[in-house]
């Protein structure tokens, strides 16, 4: 079985949708036959429905917002069970009221109280493919739950722990942890492995890495994740974040340190 998240970044458009629909059918072609694949909203979309949400109502309850907000990833996840389907994949999708997870009711910011696998199990049962809305889940009463902002990769590394899997594979905009912002500063060097505790730090202060949740999650669970990028030449490899790893520091410019520190894995 094979864990894959996708990133807003991979669908900065409706055309994202099929370029990782037509990966999930090479993976499939390949000789994988079981693949769970966990979305993020289409970029820019949860700003958006924050957005008009609060200009319904400034004072929206928080769990109102929670279920409001989660529609982009359920759009995200019909939309690319839509395109995997047109290449005719057995594909289902399941959003937080069908995922076996379950949260405390702080609205927001949902902290996980238990997972059951189950329902994911029995989609793969009938599928090949099952998309799995993230950041969401229900509370004890039943309600839609929002795990927080960027917390699809949360999601991932549940799915992949409640599954018995030991490896996700992420995908975003840049293959893996860099030294500082690619994006900013050409010289960044691509850090190939690093240790939990150190992403989970750099994350927590500010690095657009992966979820600092996530990364916790999977150190408590033994989840190794693999950083991605899905290019138009293909699939990049970048950085394997695992319990250990030996990256020392991040800068966000030439000789200006804003973390140094060893591997406390």
């Amino acid at each position: 079985m094979t864990i894959l998240k996708f990133g807003g970044s991979n669908f900065l458009g409706l055309e994202g949708y099929d370029r990782v629909a037509r990966h999930i059918a090479q993976r499939l072609a390949a000789g994988e036959n079981k693949i769970v694949v966990v979305v993020s909203a289409m970029k820019g979309e949860t700003d958006s429905l924050k957005a008009q949400m609060l200009e319904v109502n400034k004072e929206a309850s928080p769990s109102n917002l929670d279920a409001a907000l989660a529609t982009g990833e359920m759009l995200s996840a019909c939309r690319l069970e839509a395109a995997a389907s047109r290449l005719g994949i057995s594909v289902t999708s399941l959003n937080g009221y069908g995922l076996g997870i379950r949260t405390n009711s702080e609205f927001g910011r949902a902290k996980v109280e238990s997972v059951d696998p189950g329902p994911i199990r029995s989609a793969l049962q009938e599928h090949d493919v099952v998309i799995a809305a993230g950041a969401q889940a229900i509370d004890q009463s039943g309600r839609l739950t929002f795990l927080g902002r960027n917390s699809s990769d949360l999601t991932a590394i549940i799915t992949a722990s409640m599954l018995e899997e030991h490896a996700c594979e992420i995908y975003s905009d840049v293959p893996g942890v860099y030294t500082t912002d690619p994006n900013l500063i050409p010289e960044a060097q691509l850090i190939p492995e690093i240790g939990y505790r150190t992403i989970a730090e750099m994350s927590r202060y500010g690095a657009k890495v992966l979820h600092h949740g996530a990364v916790e999650y999977a150190e408590r669970h033994g989840v190794t994740i693999i950083c991605k990028s899905l290019t138009s030449d293909g699939v990049v490899t970048g950085t394997t974040v695992t319990g250990h790893g030996n990256a020392r520091s991040v800068t966000v410019a030439r000789e200006a340190v804003v973390m140094s520190f060893a591997s406390v894995a």
